[in-house]
């Protein structure tokens, strides 16, 4: 799992800037976004809503306590999506005040369970997300073959032999570009991801 890096979260609660804030909204909004159209909220509303819970965040990033946990911060962030989109929908009538055994609600309940199969979801696109932002940065620093040998061996898990017979590159071509892919992504990665 890819998690949220202590130290992006210690800078965002200590000395937060622009660039951290950009890092934290373009890694996590696509993920919110696409949980709310999902639970049958209109784009506009969403959009709405994923200001909202960024708000939230921003404001009670201070008191958070990551306590070195393994996707707390993933976790405390679908517990505020979860707070958010109740509230929405029972703004809307679509929930009762209190207790309402709908479709709608017993996907929240599920989204707040941590073993829910929808919060391991949650944590897979999550990881997904982060992920694929992190190859976008990264891809115009490789070349074509190296990009190609990464996302066979590593994205589609093709064996080594079969992507170097594909490409014509030796196994020890094949391993080198994987590995400098990989190095790039750690490094672009460091303040993001642990």
């Amino acid at each position: 799992m890819l998690e949220t890096s202590l130290s992006l979260l210690d800078r965002l609660r200590t000395s937060p800037d622009d660039a951290d804030w950009s890092r934290l909204v373009e890694a996590y909004a696509p993920l919110m976004r696409a949980w709310l159209m999902r639970s049958e909220v209109q784009a506009a509303d969403a959009d709405d809503l994923v200001q909202e819970v960024l708000l939230v965040v921003h404001r009670e990033l201070p008191s958070f306590q990551h306590n070195q946990r393994c996707g707390a911060f993933r976790s405390w962030l679908r517990q505020i999506v979860v707070h958010r989109l109740r509230n929405f929908w029972r703004s809307r009538g679509r929930l009762a005040a209190v207790g309402n055994d709908s479709r709608l609600e017993e996907q929240l309940r599920q989204l707040e369970d941590d073993g829910s199969h929808f919060s391991q979801l949650w944590d897979r696109e999550h990881s997904l997300a982060v992920a694929r932002k992190l190859l976008e940065l990264v891809e115009s620093r490789f070349t074509e073959t190296t990009r190609l040998v990464f996302r066979r061996l590593v994205l589609d898990g093709a064996d080594a032999d079969t992507v170097a017979s594909e490409t014509g590159l030796s196994l020890n071509a094949i391993f080198t570009a994987k590995s400098r892919v990989l190095r790039e992504l750690r490094r672009l990665g460091a303040g993001l991801l642990d």
